[in-house]
């Protein structure tokens, strides 16, 4: 009898156990993803609230659910402070147990949250920040870099303009992390191709007066003016320079290093016309393309960033390594986003390396003419397609010195 009791005891504990382990370990019982960007400032059109909105696109694919345990998305403002993202990213993985952190843009705060990322052994999604240092010598177990990075920017941008005849440059940089960066990795593509950097000036971030930069830009003679900045530095500085008529001899051109579908909506066609630029994702290369871009337009109202269709391929790809990992812990997670290919509208056949860069096509693009648009949002028309075996730096070029 006795006997009896312990063998059913024994199948009931087993039966148990294996209903816990269907559903999985899921820390607090819900899986938590925090969207942390810039909510109010220059690059709030870029990600912003249409980040959010990508992400709960991501999660109600999948019936809001994970492993049998509900899927929380939450949201904040990291005003482009590192010191506030790191205390939000803190408060929210110490506080409020969020398990992933998605987004930030502005390479200065990314920084500062992979710090916080590493050493809480937290998931942490990059498809705002450009600096190629989130993958080189900052680099973690858990950060994931999605969408672009300066390296790849300026492979595309910097070699394709020198190619074409545009062989002297001087630099218009924002005065931060991804600025500095974006003008060191494009000045390497440039030189690397034949060309020369004449020189540089440095901006502070969200500037409204771009005049004194642009006087020194035209000064100098060089034939491109490469603007390493983003959002609402770039449209401001494009439009200064058409009032400013710097362009307008045919001696110099604009290089926007980091140019988003938003910037050229605000610019419209008129001024954007004939930039040419380097994208991750543009919302009419395919099918499957326009159909994302179709069901995004219709909850946000406006055709996705490469970092808002980044945002949502990252949230599907992590949401996919949970459920077959069968937990949220971290550092599992992360070994098993490394082991899966990535296959959506995003990229086809991408790979995570071990500092994890996400490898994919990049696309080199030209802002159309008024008069080759065939109605809003037809902006681009796609020039190349750049592998991403070119377009990103190798697990040994990049410096990071995880095992891989």
């Amino acid at each position: 009898m006795i006997a009896r009791l312990l063998a059913g005891a024994a199948l009931a504990a087993l039966a148990v156990g294996s209903a816990q382990a269907q559903q999985g370990k899921i820390s607090g019982d819900v899986v938590k993803i925090g969207v942390l960007n810039d909510r109010s400032g220059l690059y709030a059109d870029l990600g912003g609230e249409g980040s959010v909105a990508a992400v709960r696109m991501a999660v109600e694919e999948v019936g809001g659910k994970i492993l049998g345990k509900p899927i929380e998305v939450v949201s904040a403002d990291h005003q482009n402070k590192p010191d506030i993202g790191s205390n939000l990213s803190r408060e929210w993985i110490d506080r409020d147990g969020v398990d992933v952190i998605v987004d930030v843009p502005n390479s200065g705060v990314a920084l500062a949250v992979q710090e916080v990322t590493r050493e809480k052994k937290t998931i942490f999604l990059m498809q705002g920040p450009a600096t190629s240092r989130l993958t080189g010598d900052a680099c973690s177990p858990t950060g994931f870099h999605w969408a672009y990075d300066t390296r790849a920017l300026a492979v595309g941008t910097g070699q394709a303009i020198v190619k074409e005849g545009g062989k002297s440059w001087f630099f218009l940089t924002s005065d931060y992390a991804f600025g500095h960066a974006m003008e060191a990795d494009t000045s390497a593509e440039v030189k690397k191709a034949g060309g020369t950097v004449i020189g540089s000036v440095r901006a502070p971030l969200n500037s409204a007066d771009f005049s004194s930069y642009l006087l020194q830009a035209q000064s100098s003679g060089a034939k491109i003016v490469g603007l390493a900045n983003a959002g609402g530095d770039t449209i401001n500085a494009v439009k200064q320079a058409s009032e400013f008529g710097l362009t307008q001899s045919g001696q110099q051109k604009l290089a926007g290093l980091l140019i988003f579908l938003s910037d050229v909506h605000a610019l419209g066609l008129q001024v954007a016309q004939d930039l040419v630029l380097t994208t991750a994702f543009y919302w009419d290369i395919n099918d499957e393309t326009r159909a994302f871009s179709k069901r995004f337009f219709e909850r946000h109202g406006k055709m996705p960033t490469m970092v808002q269709a980044g945002v949502y391929s990252a949230v599907r790809h992590y949401l996919k390594a949970v459920e077959a990992a069968g937990t949220d812990d971290g550092p599992t997670v992360a070994a098993k986003m490394r082991e899966m290919p990535v296959n959506d509208m995003f990229a086809k056949n991408g790979k995570i390396l071990p500092n994890g860069r996400m490898f994919h096509d990049m696309y080199l693009a030209r802002v159309k003419k008024p008069s080759e648009s065939k109605g809003p949002w037809d902006y681009y028309e796609i020039i190349r397609t750049i592998p991403g075996d070119e377009a990103f730096a190798t697990m040994a070029e990049s410096g990071c010195k995880l095992p891989g």
